[in-house]
């Protein structure tokens, strides 16, 4: 077999590899009223559900009842929105669920302080920019993110986009959904993790504060920022120097400076 022959099955071998063991993108749609219902008694990991804006009726009033019981992230959407997510009969409802399995956030803290590491997660306060989260969690990954925790409600969608996004790093990444970020703050600093919130709202900058013990950083919306009630149970609060004109950063950038000064302390 000659040189060039060689390569060209070698090549075709490593690709049959990268498609055999790469990871699935599981994301599943599931459209109509009757359907969502029995998917959520089943039990399966829906993130969001879209409804029409105005749906009525008796088995609609079953499908609203069994989201609020089981806290599911929803939205009341124009059905134009309903059509570009699926051409099928949706009868005004579609589910989207998501391509991963979500952690417990208690397990995964005890897990990770048993590891022996240094915990560092994240939290993330209703982001809703999906492209925003994708790069985030990348970015988590590559700097050795212990976790990062989400709100079931106003946040992005765990989708497909979501995945691509982040090149991936969405199967590397445990993730966990909380009821209200509160919730994962006031455990933090219970497991004796600091958390500190990356707010504009200080005179301190990312620079005067420790990252080298265990401690969460939380990072707001594209537009809100970290919610008033979140940022009053912080221990401590940090901004980025802004040199410029433009008055703030992407979160996703933000985000990663944060990250890699962190690791930076760390190393």
């Amino acid at each position: 077999m000659n040189c060039s022959n060689y390569l060209f099955y070698t090549m075709h071998f490593v690709k049959l590899l990268f498609h055999t063991f790469a990871p699935m993108e599981k994301e599943t749609t599931i459209f109509g009223i009757r359907a969502v219902i029995e998917a959520i008694k089943s039990g399966e990991n829906i993130d969001k559900v879209f409804i029409q804006k105005g749906l009525r009726g008796d088995l609609f009033s079953e499908l609203e009842q069994l989201l609020k019981k089981e806290r599911l992230n929803t939205s009341y959407v124009p059905v134009e929105k309903l059509n570009r997510l699926s051409k099928k009969n949706h009868q005004g409802v579609i589910a989207q669920i998501a391509p991963i399995t979500f952690y417990d956030l208690e397990e995964l803290v005890i897990e990770v302080m048993e590891s022996g590491k240094t915990p560092l997660f994240l939290l993330l306060d209703q982001l809703s920019d999906v492209r925003n989260f994708g790069a985030i969690v990348r970015t988590a990954e590559c700097t050795g993110v212990s976790g990062i925790i989400i709100q079931k409600k106003g946040g992005a969608p765990v989708n497909g986009d979501t995945v691509k996004t982040s090149a991936g790093a969405i199967f590397k990444m445990p993730i966990c959904k909380v009821d209200h970020i509160k919730d994962a703050v006031f455990y933090m600093q219970a497991s004796g993790i600091k958390v500190i919130a990356a707010t504009e709202k200080t005179d301190q900058t990312l620079y005067d504060v420790s990252f080298t013990e265990p401690c969460a950083i939380i990072m707001g919306s594209e537009g809100k920022g970290i919610n008033p009630s979140v940022l009053s149970v912080v221990d401590e609060k940090a901004k980025l120097p802004i040199l410029g004109e433009i008055e703030s950063l992407n979160v996703s950038v933000a985000c990663g400076a944060f990250l890699y000064e962190a690791i930076r302390q760390r190393r």
